[in-house]
């Protein structure tokens, strides 16, 4: 079979490559194929944002752009999008972009190595966030460049540059020129070719049912490393990205239906916009390219038991909707994994939708995650907990765990034991012990099984304490003012 054309905009012109493999990375073919070397490979992971460029693609009218990893993205993803790299940001005249004169201007690159990324993440916020006369503040700053990493701890001078962006003259891309431009883009590609992207659900329940054997891929953010780190090839790549269909958000009274293919940025942003108390543990979930990238569908789909979606997910009840030709089938979340990356999907099946139930009248929930470093850190042990009384008691209660068995799992023994209890301090303390002692964690780089143990009972004390008000026992009460002072 022959591999598919790639046609994407660039510096304002189509570029055509031919030949591509299906699972070769956007970073290789940008720096061996394009000489594009600015853009660098740092972890090879996703982790550090050396690598990071942005892509444009239309939504509506306008022209959204996201920072992504191009060392696990693959190249084909990118076919019919717009793509900037390090190098296109000056000027003709070789005037600097805002981004790199409020970088230049703020002493923001030491050693080097890190800064492509850190520019292309500030291009992607400058474009996304910078309004003339309006301040960026600290705090977006740091949400914005939560997936680059500096290994010269050169922080402070980057998120100054971050702020200085919006003082300097404006620098604004031509939407309508872009998209007029990609509307010309003619997609290549048949169903004989390598990688397999339809943009109807009903394309890709066929194309599934024809090959399934071709490797299911979303964001990539997994399936990246895969290629990156355990050299895997792929003859045959079916990518889910561009159905239609599984790209929206559709409200129901009961509940929310997040398509497979729906951004974990965009995602949560709907989970949060519910559910407001979710807004640090979803800006923690992953670096921000990470979370333009990757899809809850895939999240859920790839099944790693450190993926924090699904403990969340499991603790609000959400349920699954697969698919395949001619038919579907409904499933909670949990009843899903079957074993360490495995699950009960059929070889024609895929993951189509989330439903999450929306929130009930008095609902107290909370979102642990347990890592080594605040930002751009997979978790050592995630925890969430639903709870709703009535009369003091428990009424309902959801718990989902993660980093503590093969699979996301819910912890039904500590359910089932604090069901109809009274919600005292004596109360959670018992049932901490219990969930201690629901899970054999393994240990390894993150933890030990006993740290794991440990950590589990301690959080749902600390669920206990916050459900009776207290408030600063949480790092979204620190200030780094306070500290400073």
């Amino acid at each position: 079979m022959d591999s598919r054309t790639i046609r994407f905009i660039r510096r304002g012109r189509p570029v055509v490559l031919g030949n591509v493999p299906p699972d070769r990375t956007l970073l290789e073919v940008l720096r061996e194929d394009l000489g594009a070397t600015g853009t660098k490979e740092g972890c090879g992971e996703g982790d550090c944002g050396a690598c990071t460029v942005v892509v444009g693609e239309p939504d509506g009218e306008r022209l959204r752009f996201r920072a992504v990893n191009s060392c696990i993205r693959l190249a084909h993803s990118i076919d019919g999008l717009a793509l900037w790299t390090v190098e296109d940001l000056a000027a003709a005249d070789g005037t600097l972009h805002p981004a790199q004169q409020a970088l230049l201007d703020s002493h923001g690159s030491q050693c080097g190595f890190c800064t492509p990324g850190f520019v292309m993440s500030l291009f992607g916020m400058y474009q996304n966030h910078v309004v003339p006369g309006e301040p960026v503040t600290r705090a977006l700053a740091q949400e914005e460049l939560s997936g680059n990493l500096c290994r010269c701890t050169g922080y402070r001078p980057i998120l100054d540059a971050a702020q200085r962006m919006g003082e300097l003259p404006r620098v604004a891309v031509d939407e309508g020129q872009v998209l007029a431009q990609l509307r010309d883009l003619r997609r290549a590609g048949d169903e004989a070719a390598t990688y397999l992207a339809p943009d109807t659900l009903a394309g890709l329940l066929a194309a599934r049912a024809a090959h399934p054997e071709a490797q299911v891929v979303a964001g990539c953010t997994d399936v990246g490393l895969w290629v990156t780190k355990q050299h895997r090839r792929f003859a045959q790549v079916l990518d889910v990205t561009r159905a239609r269909e599984l790209l929206r958000i559709e409200d129901y009274p009961q509940h929310l239906a997040i398509g497979a293919a729906v951004s974990l940025t965009d995602a949560f942003a709907a989970l949060v916009a519910e559910r407001p108390q979710l807004k640090t543990f979803a800006s923690r979930f992953a670096g921000l390219p990470v979370r333009n990238a990757g899809t809850l569908g895939g999240n859920v789909a790839n099944g790693s038991p450190i993926g924090d979606s699904m403990p969340l997910l499991i603790a609000l009840g959400a349920q699954l909707v697969l698919m395949k030709q001619g038919g579907h089938r409904q499933l909670p979340l949990e009843s899903f994994h079957t074993g360490y990356r495995a699950n009960v999907l059929a070889p024609n099946e895929l993951v189509a939708w989330i439903l999450v139930p929306r929130p009930r009248e008095g609902e107290f929930l909370r979102a642990y995650k347990i890592s080594k470093r605040f930002d751009d850190d997979i978790s050592a042990v995630c925890l969430v907990v639903r709870l709703e009384l009535e009369d003091g008691r428990v009424a309902r209660i959801g718990i989902g765990a993660g980093g503590v068995a093969a699979t996301p799992v819910r912890a039904t023994n500590t359910e089932a034991f604090l069901a109809g209890q009274p919600w005292t301090a004596d109360t959670a303390r018992q049932a901490a012990q219990v969930l201690r002692a629901e899970f054999q964690p393994i240990s390894d780089m993150r933890a030990s099984a006993a740290y794991r143990s440990e950590v589990l009972g301690n959080l749902l004390q600390r669920f206990w304490l916050e459900s009776q008000g207290a408030a600063s026992i949480n790092l979204e009460q620190f200030q780094l003012q306070e500290a400073a002072a």
